[in-house]
């Protein structure tokens, strides 16, 4: 999508920092990434809400900076 000018951002946890920045060079893009805390699974609903609010700013930062 980005080469189509369509902005987007991966959001990812951030024990996965590494491989996904490693995949990434393997293929030679860079992606607007978002981090958030892990582990995502087994957390409540509350603390998810938690955690989709704390990543509005990056994802819009993300989103907005130019590339």
């Amino acid at each position: 999508m980005d080469d189509r000018g369509v902005p987007g951002v991966l959001v990812a946890t951030d024990r996965f920092r590494d491989a996904a920045q490693h995949q990434a060079r393997a293929l030679g893009f860079e992606p607007a990434i978002a981090w958030v805390a892990h582990p995502v699974q087994n957390r409540t609903a509350a603390e998810l809400r938690e955690l989709a609010r704390n990543a509005v700013a990056p994802v819009l930062a993300a989103l907005t900076r130019a590339r």
